[in-house]
């Protein structure tokens, strides 16, 4: 695209003209932009024809991998079919329909509604207007706090980054909003001291009780947590703590939410995050592995018991964005959803490519640098320490991280960096050979800033 401009000039027109998010631009223009050109498989090439494993997948999104031709056709054939229509005033369009029908089918049995979104955070804002509406149709119009975990992320809107627990999210435009209080995240290795991993499981679980508790039930809407969280770390929870958690919400009576943006879409070798831990949510936000990333969509999947009273008992539900349901987006979703059905790639996670990935991400452990490893499908994270017997990090956890990460990158791999945690969330096409790549490549860039650390 775009051949008449020249090369040279791209960066300072991107300078000039962009702002990038979750960026420090006066850092970035000093320091230039990277132009991502083509990209094919699990590989991507900048500007000047250097090749890129991709092993975060986009932003935890490209499931089936680039270059999908299939998924090119299915939205020129529908471009030239209907390009565009909303889903308001008692419309919708027939891949809207047919998607619809195709998400709940691997959602499980209690899940067969669909509200259609064009983002994760929109999703997130979406099921936080319907809780609210959900109970106040029940008699229970007090019900409209909603509790999220600290390190959390649920999207970065005014409701989705209050829901989500980053301070220095909340700290721009003064957030959280009223209506939204946080409990702590089950982060064993940094926040656990001398408790087993099961034990603190259980206590971390536990304060959603006590939340509960101090905040009043008649009070409370909904809990609100990602299966595992993603920007935060992919912080892996011990394994008494969703069951506990799912208790809870049970016994509390309030609606138990599963944030499935990254996990969904066969992420962690199951369909949704959700059933890797055996619970079932009444609210469930999508997005990212939806269409693979190749365009924007997201929703919010429904259990009968809230769609029954959204159906029958509120009416007019008055939220809704433009492109809730895009033709052209429900095309590329519903493609991309045959590819993951016939590739089988959701049980090539569970069966074969996830485990071989658990084994070589798991063998960075004996590296002196490395406090834990931890892995469920196709998502990881590595946890770096100063001193890993006593689990000691490092004083500028940003720094260390984005030094590995750097290196990384410079080396031909694309990984990421939370803190002093490296993530990993390559498609779910990987090869074995582009895993054994992709852990030397982060062995070799432990090796170098290890090394560098000491002096």
């Amino acid at each position: 695209m775009n051949t008449h401009v020249a090369q040279s000039n791209l960066g300072a027109i991107d300078a000039a003209h962009h702002l990038h998010p979750f960026t420090d631009m006066k850092k970035l223009n000093a320091a230039g932009t990277r132009i991502i050109q083509r990209a094919e498989g699990v590989h991507v090439f900048d500007n000047h024809g250097k090749r890129y494993l991709d092993a975060f997948a986009g932003l935890w999104c490209v499931n089936i991998g680039y270059g999908r031709k299939e998924i090119a056709d299915a939205v020129y054939r529908q471009m030239n079919e209907l390009p565009y229509y909303n889903t308001f005033f008692g419309t919708t369009t027939e891949p809207t329909i047919l998607l619809a029908e195709k998400i709940t089918a691997h959602a499980g049995p209690h899940l067969n509604h669909v509200f259609f979104a064009g983002s994760g955070s929109e999703a997130n804002d979406t099921w936080f207007r319907m809780a609210r509406v959900y109970w106040k149709a029940l008699g229970h119009p007090t019900k409209t706090t909603v509790i999220s975990r600290k390190n959390g992320y649920h999207g970065s809107t005014v409701a989705g980054a209050s829901l989500g627990g980053m301070k220095w999210m909340h700290e721009q435009g003064n957030l959280p909003i009223p209506g939204i209080a946080h409990i702590n995240q089950p982060y064993w290795y940094a926040e656990g001291g001398d408790l087993s991993p099961a034990e603190f499981g259980l206590k971390i679980a536990r304060e959603l009780e006590e939340k509960i508790d101090e905040l009043g039930e008649e009070n409370v809407a909904a809990f609100v947590a990602e299966p595992i969280q993603g920007a935060g770390g992919v912080i892996v929870p011990p394994e008494t703590y969703w069951p506990e958690i799912a208790r809870i919400c049970k016994e509390r009576n309030i609606l138990l939410v599963a944030d499935e943006v990254i996990c969904g879409f066969g992420r962690l070798g199951s369909w949704f995050g959700h059933q890797h831990y055996g619970i079932e949510p009444d609210l469930c936000p999508v997005a990212k592995g939806l269409s693979s990333g190749y365009l924007p969509i997201g929703g919010v999947l429904v259990s009968d018991r809230v769609a029954d009273v959204m159906i029958n008992e509120v009416g007019d539900f008055f939220h809704g964005f433009t492109y809730s349901g895009h033709p052209v987006c429900a095309a590329a979703a519903l493609e991309n959803l045959r590819i993951i059905e016939e590739e089988k790639l959701v049980e090539r996670v569970r069966d074969d490519i996830g485990p071989y990935f658990a084994k070589a991400w798991g063998s960075l452990a004996d590296h002196d640098m490395v406090g834990e490893t931890v892995s469920v499908g196709l998502m990881a994270g590595l946890q770096l320490a100063k001193d890993k017997k006593t689990r000691q990090r490092y004083a500028k956890p940003d720094d260390i991280g984005t030094m590995v990460r750097n290196v990384c990158v410079e080396n031909g791999v694309i990984l990421r960096a939370t803190g002093d945690r490296m993530l990993a969330s390559p498609p779910l096409t990987i090869t074995e050979e582009d895993v054994d790549l992709m852990v030397s490549t982060l062995r070799k860039g432990l090796d170098k800033i290890w090394a560098e650390a000491k002096d």
